[in-house]
Formats: structure tokens, sequence, C-alpha cells
């Protein structure tokens, strides 16, 4: 009978051992923690459950048949964080360097179709050299599968990926269906192809680092939200940045205590905005002072900063902050940053996080490059988002809101719920200047200063808006936070739905 108790330990023990010794050294000489230390790292103490530690693969071809190891490269379960249920993956790079076959493929397929069913997040931890080459199309299968359960589970849990090593090939795809991705910084990257067949087919000479470092993705081209410098650090803040969210659609936020008042006034605001309209300020200052004890969690902060995308919370609810930022571009609106907001908003509109948006955009940025690259598209992202979500919008123009930038930003127009303006709002088709050329064409250079003066009086304010109720109310500055926490109080209640329809077609 001892033996046979004896035996789930032994077996246990080879399991946790994962490639071996020397394996484990080498991940860690290369900075990196081992699959299991991640998710200790990740997991509340002593809460971690894990599944299928005794699977194994089922190849038999080149040798694979007396090479098995428990696990199959990956550690799949559920643990806490926080107090808080989700459901983990980590990728074993110690075992046939985390590549997926067949058997790791459906441990992963199992814990995102029991995170569906009950209603809880996923992280997964990505560290795999791709496919599993001695198995063949059965390691594609294995990725398509786990591909479809990760478009299935879209909208209904959320879906968070940490890449902390390699991720190459058709691996990159299934961390891009994700809702988020952090990376850390020299030890991780991501490509479709690699440097060498980059090489054969077109001739450039780069670098695994150059083509999908954390450099590449956090600043070019916007695929990852947050590198970070190693893998605690990595960990340490998808921790902070897990408790903003609900576990799935069918839920609310957290909510978590603050000794910050709803009511506390930010008297700094009232001298945010320069004399001068076409001078910047930090649009950063001002979401500090709104959302609770200054915490702001913002995401791709190097990517299109001219709009800044995170979350705050207010008197203690998780809100989803979208904001035009002066000093880059002077907020305009361009391709990267409507791509950047409009996928965050649907994001907040899946998982019942209500969306504040401050307003100070002259429009969208005019050129032959935004032309070429498809801006008519790209920004028609940003308005289908907006116009499409149901949650709760509250809107506040600081200062610009110049043409279609006025309609797109969340408008009353487009199904805003509180629609506020600061005194020193301006809401027009253009600017004054430019509006006056256009019309008074031909004038003498007198009529043109005169009648640019009276259109900056008639339109570059917010009274028009706000006498045709375009405008609930023009508030001051200082009241900001105190105002949005009374809308979102009256909103909790907020009831509307979309036409019922399979999906709609977004301009993708």
């Amino acid at each position: 009978m001892s033996k046979i108790i004896e035996e789930p330990k032994y077996r246990r023990d080879k399991a946790k051992k994962g490639g071996g010794e020397k394996r484990l050294s080498e991940q860690h000489r290369k900075g990196k923690l081992s699959a299991r230390e991640r998710i200790q790292l990740l997991a509340d103490k002593g809460s971690f459950e894990e599944y299928d530690m005794f699977v194994e693969h089922r190849c038999n071809d080149f040798g694979m048949s007396d090479n098995k190891i428990p696990g199959d490269g990956v550690v799949t379960g559920h643990c806490k964080i926080n107090g808080r249920p989700v459901f983990v993956f980590s990728q074993d790079f110690t075992v046939y360097g985390g590549s997926l076959g067949e058997a790791h493929a459906e441990k992963i397929c199992k814990i995102l179709e029991k995170a569906m069913k009950i209603g809880c997040p996923v992280i997964g931890i990505n560290d795999s050299v791709g496919a599993r080459i001695q198995e063949g199309v059965v390691s594609l299968g294995g990725y398509a599968e786990v591909f479809q359960r990760n478009v299935l589970a879209s909208g209904v849990i959320p879906q968070i990926s940490l890449i902390m090593g390699p991720c190459a090939g058709g691996a990159v795809y299934s961390p891009a269906m994700t809702d988020f991705i952090f990376m850390v910084k020299n030890s991780s990257y991501m490509f479709v192809t690699g440097p060498d067949v980059v090489k054969t087919v077109t001739h450039e000479n780069v670098t695994a680092e150059q083509l999908g470092g954390t450099d590449s993705h956090t600043k070019k081209n916007g695929v990852v939200d947050l590198a970070y410098e190693d893998d605690r650090m990595a960990l340490e803040e998808t921790k902070r940045f897990f408790d903003f969210l609900p576990l799935s659609n069918r839920e609310k936020p957290p909510i978590k205590k603050t000794q910050d008042p709803s009511d506390r006034k930010s008297y700094n605001l009232d001298t945010l905005i320069p004399e001068n309209s076409n001078t910047p300020y930090d649009m950063k200052e001002l979401i500090s002072s709104v959302v609770d004890e200054e915490d702001f969690f913002e995401l791709k902060p190097d990517f299109a900063k001219n709009i800044i995308i995170g979350f705050g919370r207010i008197d203690g609810q998780t809100v989803g902050v979208v904001a035009n930022q002066p000093m880059v571009l002077a907020g305009y609106l361009d391709i990267k940053s409507s791509r950047k907001a409009a996928r965050f908003v649907r994001f907040c509109d899946c998982f019942n996080i209500a969306i504040i948006t401050f307003v100070d955009a002259p429009g969208f940025l005019p050129g032959t490059v935004q032309e070429y690259h498809g801006i008519i598209h790209h920004g028609a992202k940003l308005l289908y988002a907006y116009a499409e979500a149901v949650v709760p919008k509250i809107t506040i123009i600081t200062r610009k809101a110049y043409g279609g930038a006025y309609d797109v930003m969340a408008s009353k127009h487009l199904r805003g719920d509180i629609n506020y303006a600061w005194p020193t709002a301006e809401i027009a088709v253009m600017e004054a200047k430019e509006a006056v050329k256009i019309i008074f064409r031909g004038s003498s250079k007198k009529e043109i200063i005169n009648k640019t003066e009276e259109y900056h009086k008639k339109f570059s304010n917010p009274f028009i808006a706000a006498s045709r109720g375009y405008l609930d109310d023009i508030i001051l500055p200082h009241n900001t936070r105190h105002r949005i926490s009374i809308s979102l109080d009256l909103l909790k209640t907020k009831q509307l739905s979309n036409p019922n329809k399979k999906h709609g077609n977004i301009p993708l």
C-alpha cells in the first residue's frame, strides 16, 4: 500500500523538475524565472491548484517516444490573485523549449474552456520556441485549437498575455487576440518570421531584438501594452493591473475602498489651460488630479502619445480613461491614436467599465501620409467604438473640440450620457483663423482680422453647444472629479442595448 501512495509523489516530483537542473540553471543564467517560479510569484501564497501535471505527449517520431517529460512543457491550473480567482498557464522553456504540441495545446484549451464556463480571467505566460517540429501538422492544429478558444473567450473573460521569452511564428497570434500584452525587456521577443527568414526573403540584416523586441512593439506598432525590466517586475505589475478588471462580462468591476473624498477639489486645474490656445499642457496632470489617490495605470504609454488610455478609479469604481494629449502633435487624432483608443474603448464596453473621455483635439491630422495609409478607415474605428459602446460614457471638453474630433470623442450625438465642458472649451468646425479664410476668401487683411475675432467670439466657446443641449453643463475645472463622481453614481443603473444582430462590421 505504501508503494501505491508513494507513486503519485514520485511522479509529481519528477514533473516539477521540468527539463532538469541543468536547463533550469540556464534559464536562471539568462535572467529568467522558471514556469513554476513565475506562477508562484503571481499567485497568492498556497492558492495554486495545478491541472494535468502527468500529461505526456503522444509522438513516436524522431526519437520522441523515448523522451517524455510529465506536463509536456506547460504548467496549467488556477489560483487567486489578491483574493480573486484566475486561470493560469505558464510555458516551460526547459522542456522541449516550451514548444507546443498536441497535448500541450489541449492543456491550454482546457483552462480556457473552464474559465469561460466559470467566468474567470486567464493569464498566459508565453516562453516558447513555437510549434513542435517533431509533431508536424498536429502541432499546427494545436495552435489553431488555442486560437479558436481565444476568439470564443474574447469579450467573455479578460485575457492577459505575458511574453517572458521567445514567441515566434504561429505562437504570436494567441497573445495578439488577448486583451493585453506585457513583455520583459532584453529577454523576450515576438515576430511572425525570424531574422534568418527575413534575411533570406528580403535581404535585410536584423537582430531578434530589432525585429521583435520591446522597442518594436511598445513604440513602433503598439502590439504590446507595457514592457518591464525583469520577470519579477512584470508579475508584480500584472497583479496590480488585475485589480482593475472584472472577472467576466457577467459582473461589474471590483470596488476598492478609498480615503480620497469624491468631492475633493483640484484647484490646480483652474490654471491648467494656458491663455494662448496654441500652447500645450500636460493632460496627465488632469487625469492624476481626478482619479483616486492619483493612481492611474496607463497602457501603451510609448505608442501614439497624442492620446492617453488607461485605468483609474473614481470613488473606488474602476473607470477607463481616454484623453487627447496636447503635448504631442497638439492632440490631433491620427491613424495610430485612433487604433489605440478604439480597441481600449471596446474592451471597456465588453466588461462593463465606464469610460471617461477628456477632449482637447484640433481635429484629424492632415497630410498625404495619413490619407494614403487610410485615416478614413482607422479614424472610423474610434467613431464606431464610441457609437457602439453602451457602458456609461462621461465626456469633458477641456479646450479644443474641432471638426470630426468633436463628433468622434464621445459626443452627445454618439449617445454620450453626460457631456461637460470647461469654460475654456472651444467647439467649432475649425479654428477661427482658418474658418474665416474660407468663408471670406478674397477679403482684405483688416477684414480677415475683424471677422476672425467675430468668429472666435461666436463659435470658439462652449455656449453655442450648450444652448443646443449638446452639453449638459459648463463646469469649473476644480469640480471635475466631483461632477464625474456624481454622474457615475447616477449611471450605475443605466440600461441600453444595441439592435439584435450577429455582430456589426467594424471598419477593419
